[in-house]
């Protein structure tokens, strides 16, 4: 590389021209090159877009440490802000490797970080910081008059891993906490993201700077040209080698069953091919649940140890202690043949070196999430690789009409093909008013301030800040609320400053997230307690609810103890397949699904079982008389089965509620209790002609609409406005209602 092949590689500082060539970089790729010249002049906001792998970490920082080592005066100047710690600890090791030689200073801020450190940070910025959002929260609320000072001379900020905060809570924190910093250092501060999965760009540019999309400069690099291999493999559901009986018979004289005799034949199968196919390379292998990365990676282990070799398998997940998801990620990066069977903790860009391949149990959560994952291998010229492992019983006379579809097995298929034929990913959802971030935020302005005043506060997080869709009549709305918690209260002088209850939120460990940990409702039958199970789905009385393998009618809902009281019920045969990952399907994934039912394309990726499975789908399609008709006749029950997204399909079970029709969503289809077709396809005429459904008076009727983690102090008409806009589709659901109304049932 010299510079006169690469302009841009001449306007970097000579230290870093001279590193690169120490390091022997024969050239910048295109992301690189382009990204220098606005970087450099420091007034524009960019996005970089490119595969793992792809160099987008150097993209940024090139030119960003160029402008560090030209600037005259001392100071932080580069902020960079990632979602986990672990790749915070990542960069932080890379950036050293790199700023070492450059007497940069590269400081990492994050909870497992000594005080020390961060009080040096503090009163002597300088360089680079690495940092959570959540520690960035940490340094408003326990900084606050350091604040001005530690950001008054930063020329960056870096956003790694862009996509993963979009359309959550965590994500409007995130705006929010950029904005403060704007605020606090008196001026624009240009931004810079980080992505390896964008389906628009353009999305990615509106995330980072809102409002002003059409400033952002995007880059994307280069798609990766290296060779894919995928393959989707079935297997049909196979028995215990023991059964329920004879495990409680061995239970009752105290012996213990043997792992590989208590599960399922199926899974066995699965881990003996994932055995054959890994050992000897480093793999990554995604389960939807912490319990099936436990179970997998034991199976795997117990076969090394009845192979006596040493074992590869490694489980990774957040419930595990950092030392033993440390010593997962360190076999991988140094022992070369080791696999991690782990949640989405490893999806994002932990170095853990060059992966081999990457397998996923079950169908993905989404199709971005499944390019995320696959681009963890590939790297080096390799080709990427993914095997999808998907369980399917066998259909019987009772199963539900949704189980004939081999729904699991469809999506996986369709997610495939909307990635390598479409380049498709789901965008954010938006519509949310996001209040419960709003709440922390507030509260994080008064303890950065020690006390703000309405109209302040309301410019800093409405009107310049990203809450937008909250006006001042909401505003208002919104502080008589907290101030009816006890949250907030006012001075004599209008001040707001915490409440009783707010200063022991804010004091609280937990208060720098904005997010909630995912938790499970208890389910509860006549005081016996049946287990736990994460809800995704509007809750009502009288709702239906899935659980071991049996359908239960909700009694009462105690959002506060997220206890949920059930009744036996006996009606309908209850679906197999909910959706599996907890993650909402998009509609485009539906509507492929449909296609790939229908358009009788032969899969080339799909194994030979899995394409039996296939055929057998196809055909209970056509059987059920699914092709023109969405409403099936299920006993005495009915199934809609329309090829929508999971918002649209919750939208119209919360519907049939409030016409006082018991329904649910389960999976790919609503079911309907007690109801014909024809019933049925008279109530979707009227819903129908009566337009889109008013989202917030339906939301009202929703008793687990406190879902985020500062909900409950939310005003409950604010609360059923911000459920709607994150939790309905009205319009899409009013779309189905039509072409219900214009079918025959039958």
């Amino acid at each position: 590389m010299s510079a006169g092949t690469s302009s841009a590689f001449e306007r970097l500082h000579p230290d870093i021209q001279r590193l690169l060539w120490r390091w022997e970089w024969r050239e910048l790729n295109d992301a690189q090159e382009r990204a220098v010249a606005p970087i450099l002049a420091g007034e524009q906001d960019v996005v970089i877009a490119a595969p793992t792998g792809g160099g987008k970490t150097e993209a940024a920082y090139l030119p960003l440490l160029t402008r560090i080592l030209n600037a005259s005066e001392p100071g932080l100047r580069a902020l960079y802000v990632a979602p986990l710690k672990a790749l915070i600890n990542d960069q932080h090791r890379r950036l050293e490797a790199m700023t070492e030689a450059l007497e940069v200073p590269v400081h990492k801020w994050h909870g497992d970080v000594p005080s020390a450190r961060k009080r040096k940070v503090t009163q002597t910025p300088s360089g680079v910081l690495l940092i959570t959002p959540e520690s960035l929260e940490a340094i408003f609320v326990n900084h606050g008059t350091r604040v001005a000072q530690l950001f008054a001379g930063l020329s960056h900020v870096v956003i790694d891993e862009l996509h993963s905060f979009f359309g959550t809570e965590r994500g409007r924190q995130l705006q929010s906490l950029l904005h403060r910093v704007e605020l606090a250092a008196g001026r624009r501060v240009p931004r810079v993201g980080l992505s390896a999965t964008l389906g628009d760009a353009t999305l990615a540019a509106t995330f980072l700077r809102p409002g002003q999309a059409l400033g952002v400069e995007i880059i994307e690099g280069g798609a990766a040209t290296h060779e894919l291999r995928l393959q989707v493999r079935g297997y049909r559901h196979r028995a215990p080698r023991l059964s329920k009986a004879e495990l409680r018979e061995l239970d009752e004289h105290g012996r213990e069953a043997v792992l590989e005799d208590a599960v399922d034949g199926d899974v066995l199968d699965i881990a003996d091919h994932m055995y054959g196919a890994l050992r000897g390379k480093d793999n990554l292998v995604f389960a939807n649940r912490r319990a099936e990365v436990e179970l997998f990676a034991d199976l795997l282990r117990r076969t090394s140890e009845r192979q006596r070799v040493p074992n590869e398998f490694w489980a990774h997940h957040g419930s595990l202690s950092r030392e033993l998801r440390e010593d997962a990620e360190r076999a991988l990066k140094e022992l070369g043949v080791a696999t991690a069977v782990c949640t989405s903790t490893l999806e994002m860009g932990i170095d853990i070196g060059t992966v081999h391949s990457v397998a996923q149990v079950g169908c993905p959560p989404s199709v971005a999430a499944m390019r995320q994952r696959l681009g963890r291998s590939g790297r080096r010229g390799d080709p990427s690789i993914l095997r999808i492992y998907v369980q399917e019983a066998e259909i019987t006379e009772r199963s539900a009409p949704a189980d004939r579809l081999r729904p699991e097995l469809v999506q996986a298929v369709a997610m495939v093909r909307l990635m390598v034929r479409d380049r498709f990913c789901e965008a954010p959802r938006t519509g949310a008013l996001h209040l419960s971030t709003m709440v922390q935020q507030l509260l994080s302005l008064i303890a950065q301030h020690g006390g703000v005043r309405a109209a302040a506060a309301f410019r800093a997080l409405c009107v310049e800040g990203p809450f937008e869709a909250v006006d001042q009549a909401d505003f208002m709305l919104f502080l008589r609320g907290l101030g009816a918690a006890e949250l907030i209260e006012q001075d004599s002088t209008g001040l707001l400053l915490h409440g009783r209850v707010g200063e022991r939120v804010v004091n609280h460990y937990s208060f720098y997230a904005a997010f909630r940990s995912p938790e499970e409702y208890r389910l509860v039958c006549r005081g016996r307690t049946l287990g736990s199970l994460p809800i995704d789905s509007p809750l009502y009385e009288g709702a239906y609810v899935v659980f071991g393998g049996r359908r239960w009618k909700v009694e009462s809902v105690d959002q506060e103890r997220r206890v949920i009281h059930l009744l036996p019920s006996s009606a309908g045969r209850p679906p197999k397949f909910g959706g599996g990952s907890g993650a909402l399907v998009d509609d485009e994934v539906r509507r492929e699904m449909l296609r790939v039912l229908t358009d009788g394309s032969v899969n080339r990726f799909v194994d030979p079982t899995g394409l039996d499975l296939l055929e057998e789908a196809r055909a209970e399609f056509s059987q059920l008389g699914l092709t023109g008709n969405d409403i099936l006749r299920d006993g005495s029950d009915a199934t809609i089965i329309c090829w929508v997204g999971d918002r649209a399909l919750d939208t119209m079970a919360v519907q049939l509620k409030a016409e006082g029709i018991d329904a649910a969503r389960h999976g790919i289809a609503v079911w309907v209790a007690k109801t014909s077709p024809e019933d049925l396809t008279a109530v979707a005429r009227t819903l129908a002609a009566r337009g889109p459904a008013d989202a917030v008076e339906l939301a009202r009727g929703v008793e687990n609409k406190a879902v985020e983690k500062y909900d409950e102090f939310v005003p409950h008409e604010l609360l059923c406005r911000d459920y709607a806009g994150r939790a309905l589709d009205v319009v899409g659901a009013w779309g189905v209602w039509k072409r219900l109304a214009a079918s025959t049932a039958s």
